[in-house]
């Protein structure tokens, strides 16, 4: 078998023969020469054929090839300034069509996102497509370097549970054998049951499923949450300073890797955020809101959107930060298992922390102490017997520990200012959309 040459790696080989692979992308049918530009998954190339030199078969092949067809050149490299892509070409001997596409294509550049999620495997053929995905793996494995550089433990957590770890409202209940199960909205549960494991620090990426029946640009029923835990904590600080970390080592990496090809087809500059981020409990936050002009609706104890994105828009002129965690939120609407402030059990020693005007993570000190833990939840119209599997995890002994989850996807919508999370996910599982 040939040896296949990625695209990205020919500007460093001598002139000569290559063969190349990839999907077609262009073809200008001149009068004296014919062009292709071929795209494989590393980058792009021109391939020409001058019809002086060219055989009539070949002239033909390369005429009748429909974009999109995946195809094998072999030719000859040849480096020239006078190329704009690249500055190398490859002049093609001979070219062998491994599957043609159809020639009508279903999407357009002009195409609308619905559209373009209903052949998304043909979207993500687009440069941008292929980088987001590309800086997703480099965020990811960076992450994982800094937990695994700092003795964290990762976790795969079961995605089928018995009941509830959030809200019984967000549930998908599917059948189980003879009784019935849920997909977990979190791995809540599970990662703090490694805590009285004395696992110690722990983390976790994967899946977490919410039957939210919301059609906004940043949320999805399907999405890949980041999630880490950690024992012997004084407070909800000591889980921000990780999170801070973790993501300015994702950040760092991002930028060393991916940022000149960012900032050529995004048009964004990443900025490697600076630590600490600002902290501001959520009154104050709604104050300063307010004094911009914008009264956040009073009817729960949460920030909305448009707050979010008043608080952020201040905190970039007053901090030049693009984020800053939001704290002490009301027990009102926090889950049982926050622990409350000892000097006032109305507010929470949690945080959401906002990205560019956007939520993408809540994180908080768990309360440890099951004789609170079971009156928590009685507060909250739970049932302690119902609960009895994640309240056993206190009555032998726990340290105190807390942690956070985040969205995947909204990091990336968010750091490549994107408007739609669904440009972000590989596919994009919302109430509609169950396909591809």
């Amino acid at each position: 078998m040939t040896t296949r040459t990625p695209i990205k790696h020919l500007a460093a080989l001598d002139d000569g023969t290559v063969t190349v692979s990839g999907w077609v992308e262009k073809v200008r049918d001149q009068k004296a020469v014919q062009f292709v530009i071929l795209r494989d998954e590393s980058g792009s190339l021109q391939l020409v054929a001058p019809r002086a030199d060219a055989p009539e078969a070949l002239q033909e092949s390369i005429s009748g090839v429909s974009l999109g067809s995946f195809v094998s050149v072999t030719g000859q490299l040849k480096h020239d300034e006078r190329v704009k892509l690249g500055g190398i070409e490859v002049k093609i001997d001979s070219i062998e069509v491994i599957t043609a596409s159809s020639p009508e294509a279903p999407i357009a550049e002009d195409s609308g996102i619905d559209k373009r999620m209903d052949w998304r495997f043909l979207d993500l053929r687009r440069p941008e497509a292929n980088l987001i995905f590309r800086i997703q793996t480099t965020l990811e494995h960076a992450w994982r370097t800094y937990w695994v550089e700092n003795d964290f433990i990762e976790l795969h957590t079961p995605k089928l549970m018995a009941s509830a770890s959030e809200s019984k409202a967000e549930l998908f209940e599917v059948g189980y054998f003879e009784t019935k199960a849920y997909l977990a909205q979190s791995p809540q549960f599970f990662k703090q049951m490694a805590q009285p494991a004395g696992f110690g620090k722990i983390f976790e990426v994967g899946p977490a499923f919410r039957a939210d029946p919301s059609f906004t640009s940043r949320h999805a029923t399907e999405f890949t949450s980041v999630d880490s835990e950690i024992s012997w904590i004084d407070s909800h600080e000591d889980v921000m300073k990780l999170h801070e970390d973790l993501l300015v080592a994702g950040f760092q990496a991002v930028k060393d890797k991916h940022g000149a090809e960012i900032e050529a087809l995004f048009g964004v500059e990443v900025t490697v955020p600076s630590t600490p981020f600002p902290r501001i409990p959520l009154a104050e936050a709604k104050r300063i809101v307010a004094e911009r002009g914008y009264e956040v609706p009073r009817h729960d104890d949460d920030m909305d959107p448009e707050g979010e994105r008043q608080i952020a828009a201040y905190v970039k002129e007053a901090f030049d930060h693009e984020f800053v965690f939001l704290t002490d939120y009301a027990s009102s609407i926090r889950p049982f298992y926050h622990m409350r402030h000892d000097d006032d059990p109305g507010l929470t020693k949690s945080y959401d922390l906002i990205f560019n005007g956007v939520e993408i993570s809540t994180g908080a000190q768990r309360e440890h102490r099951i004789d609170v833990l079971v009156e928590q939840a009685r507060q909250k119209g739970l049932d302690p017997e119902e609960l009895d599997f994640y309240l056993d995890f206190f009555r032998f002994g726990v340290p105190p520990h807390g942690g956070f989850g985040m969205g995947l996807s909204r990091v990336l919508m968010l750091m490549l200012h994107q408007a739609n999370i669904r440009e972000t996910t590989y596919l994009f599982r919302g109430p509609t959309r169950l396909l591809p």
